[in-house]
């Protein structure tokens, strides 16, 4: 490609997964084309049972696809074994789960610190990273706290420190303001702009079209298909 269009950081081309319950064949995805560029803010929607959320699983190398191709930062992820997709996640993709996955018996200040130790950062720029991010989120009084002492807004903001701290390529939100008030809802998408404005690629996976209204671009899902914005705008597109 050339310098004005550069490769996809995430790529499906025809991406299909099915899954089989009892006797009956589960469409989730079914010749699913999505192109999202470099530096790209983008908005994946669609009703319950649309695909997104089995989208977020191929795009976060959490699942593979059972046909077609999905590739992340370049690797095709059905050609990686189970601990070469495991590294991939891990160096690309930061994630913000809807249900949160805090480690338990674990404080907030090392549940954020986990990711970095993964990617091999020190210990003491990891706390220092950690401890940066969750002041930035309203939590510097709640490091040695655990999740059993923290509210659910409380426990979301920790859920995207930990995504944002590890600085990688991709941040993939599973409804990443649904636990907040509007007020911090608007301020954890402004630290997501503030990712992107450093040159990282954001995708919200959200059912919320005010959310998906903040995105650059959204891409609809409806029963395993795309039905709009799965290519990105060229000639609009925001520079690297």
């Amino acid at each position: 490609m050339s310098a004005s269009q550069p490769e996809p950081i995430v790529s499906l081309q025809g991406a299909v997964r099915h899954y089989v319950s009892g006797d009956e064949t589960v469409r989730a995805l079914d010749g699913v084309d999505i192109a999202i560029d470099p530096g790209e803010f983008v908005a994946i929607v669609g009703p319950s049972g649309s695909g997104k959320s089995t989208a977020m699983n191929l795009i976060g190398c959490l699942d593979r696809p059972t046909a077609g191709r999905v590739q992340v930062a370049g690797y095709n992820v059905a050609e990686l074994d189970d601990d070469e997709l495991s590294s991939l996640r891990s160096r690309a993709v930061g994630f913000v789960f809807q249900q949160f996955n805090l480690l338990p018996r674990t404080s907030v200040l090392e549940n954020v610190m986990a990711p970095l130790g993964y990617q091999g950062v020190a210990v003491k720029e990891a706390r220092e990273r950690a401890t940066l991010m969750l002041e930035r989120l309203g939590l510097g009084t709640r490091l040695s706290a655990d999740r059993t002492q923290l509210s659910g807004g409380q426990q979301q903001r920790v859920a995207i420190a930990r995504a944002l701290v590890t600085r990688a390529p991709i941040t993939l939100a599973d409804e990443p303001t649904g636990n907040l008030d509007s007020a911090t809802g608007a301020e954890v998408l402004a630290l997501l702009r503030e990712r992107q404005d450093e040159g990282g690629t954001i995708i919200l996976i959200t059912h919320d079209q005010e959310i998906a209204a903040s995105a650059d671009r959204i891409i609809r899902l409806r029963d395993g298909h795309v039905v709009d914005g799965g290519s990105p705008p060229r000639a609009k597109r925001r520079a690297a």
